[in-house]
């Protein structure tokens, strides 16, 4: 599990190798990941909007933005936290993510960027 703290919020990640299958004659390798946004400041803030950066193993770069995180956009009180679980698909057995989300201290009204911090992704197999 990789963690990082930005700005009193804590982004923990955990990810699994799901498997591969082949699509349109390429394989696809399918990894999971869990996100936990911990809340440790004194304010409560809004996550709005995710940025993500994909790479393969081939130096494909993948950048996926969009509103929330699974369609929702979680309020996080001082010492909660929101867990989800997504994943993604690659065209190698490794690969990265890293990111941050854009989010609002509702206390100051001013918005702020949270770093995801940057991830391995791994198949099972072909790890040595």
């Amino acid at each position: 599990m990789v963690e990082q703290v930005t700005s009193g919020i804590k982004i923990s990640v955990e990810t699994n190798y799901e498997g591969s299958f082949y699509k349109n004659y390429k394989i696809h390798y399918a990894f999971g990941y869990t996100v936990i946004i911990e809340n440790q400041s004194k304010d409560s803030v809004q996550l709005n909007a995710r940025h993500w950066e994909i790479l393969d193993a081939l130096n494909n770069l993948e950048i996926v933005s969009g509103e929330g995180v699974i369609g929702k956009k979680p309020v996080l009180k001082p010492g909660e936290s929101h867990t989800y679980s997504s994943g993604c698909l690659l065209t190698s057995p490794f690969g990265a993510m890293q990111g941050h989300y854009s989010m609002v201290n509702f206390t100051t009204t001013k918005k702020f960027k949270v770093n995801i911090p940057a991830f391995k992704l791994s198949a099972t197999f072909a790890i040595n």
